[in-house]
């Protein structure tokens, strides 16, 4: 007995009221999982990826897919869905092709690429900054290898004297098309020209100075600004620095990452600043004025009288800059943490016993709860012994 094809819809898990783009995602995610490049030897992904692509073959078509909905697998079985398998033929794949298998055939249309000019790749390097210098931004050096056009060849890459040669096997167009079989047939496939690597030219004689890159690397200096309120790991870009372009393509970029070191008070997180200032217990009872670190220097601050441990104030707009403005800062929030004495004169301990007396005596306190619960023992003791003796 032949076994039983699922639902369609199923197959690709949409609902039937899908439209098309649905579909055509839900394809694109089996046909990345189950291709059979991707799952070499494996009858079972095979199996799916078949199963699949016949499901989109059906539902992609709007006359097919409305036999499907009418009649279901039995509008196609005199012709499509028999045992000798599922035809493909009329069944467009071919962006299917391009944005999902270019990198399983080697290119593919989102691959492919003319031999006109291309901006160059860009270059990355990072710099060592303080914690002050990312708050209000610095100016750093780095140092870089960055090519230059050759002087002898003047970029041309060829011995002088000679000239660059048209490459015979993308014919000067840097691109070359093959045909690959797939399960869908013949595939036409466009990748970069191997011989030339897109250039459409071919150096024979090569200059000695560069060997034919036409280039050469060398080191150089750079001044970067480092932009007020910029973070540990963000980056900033300098323009035009990076690799050359392609067949006359501007250059790349350069991308410095910023590594931004600890600071010994002081926490950052997003524009605010968080730290922990110690406070004398005479001034968190009676209040007075502390002062506290900040990026801009030391400020006053009045401690209210009773103040807690672990009470937290705002100084506002002591914390980062804002990049797109740097007038525009955030908050410096500190935490305030009672210190308790740990060495204290005999003198200054019989004042403070004096103090503990007249603000509740917690130093006795315990005692005298001891005390009082011995004494009630004491008189429940007593009345059971009345009561023991009153019954005999």
């Amino acid at each position: 007995m032949a076994e039983q094809k699922r639902d369609y819809y199923e197959v690709l898990g949409v609902d039937k009221g899908a439209d098309d783009a649905a579909i055509k995602k839900a394809y694109r995610v089996l046909a990345k999982k189950y291709h059979p490049d991707m799952n070499p030897g494996d009858a079972e992904a095979e199996k799916k990826f078949k199963e699949a692509s016949e499901a989109y073959a059906v539902l992609s078509d709007p006359d097919k897919r409305r036999q499907y909905d009418q009649f279901g697998h039995a509008a196609f079985e005199g012709g499509m869905g028999g045992g000798g398998g599922f035809d493909f033929s009329g069944t467009d794949f071919g962006d299917i092709f391009g944005d999902i298998f270019g990198d399983l055939f080697g290119g593919g249309r989102s691959r492919s690429r003319s031999n006109g000019p291309m901006k160059g790749a860009n270059l990355r390097t990072s710099v060592r900054i303080t914690f002050e210098e990312a708050v209000f931004g610095c100016k750093k050096e780095i140092e870089l290898n960055v090519k230059e056009t050759c002087k002898t060849c003047n970029g041309s890459g060829a011995k002088p004297g000679s000239n660059p040669e048209t490459c015979s096997k993308c014919g000067g167009k840097g691109q070359v098309v093959f045909t690959q079989q797939s399960l869908f047939g013949t595939v036409r496939n466009v990748q970069t020209c191997p011989d030339c690597q897109g250039s459409g030219k071919i150096i024979r004689d090569k200059c000695a100075d560069c060997r034919g890159t036409g280039y050469i690397s060398m080191k150089k200096r750079y001044s970067v600004d480092i932009p007020a309120g910029i973070d540990n790991g963000q980056s900033t870009r300098m323009p035009g620095l990076g690799e050359p372009g392609i067949n006359g393509g501007p250059r790349g970029d350069v991308l410095i990452e910023v590594i931004v070191g600890r600071h010994p008070i002081f926490q950052r997180q997003d524009f605010d600043i968080y730290s922990t200032v110690p406070v004398s217990f005479a001034v968190a009872a009676l209040g007075g004025e502390i002062l506290i670190d900040t990026v801009d220097g030391k400020v006053i601050y009045d401690v209210k009288a009773g103040t807690q441990t672990d009470t937290r104030i705002r100084l506002r707009g002591k914390g980062v800059p804002s990049w797109r403005n740097r007038d525009v800062r955030g908050d410096h929030y500190v935490t305030l943490v009672v210190q308790v004495p740990d060495r204290l004169k005999p003198e200054a301990k019989e004042l403070l016993r004096q103090f503990d007396e007249l603000t509740g005596n917690s130093l006795n306190a315990a005692k005298a709860a001891s005390e009082q619960d011995h004494s009630g023992e004491t008189k429940e003791n007593a009345k059971e012994g009345k009561k023991k003796k009153f019954w005999k």
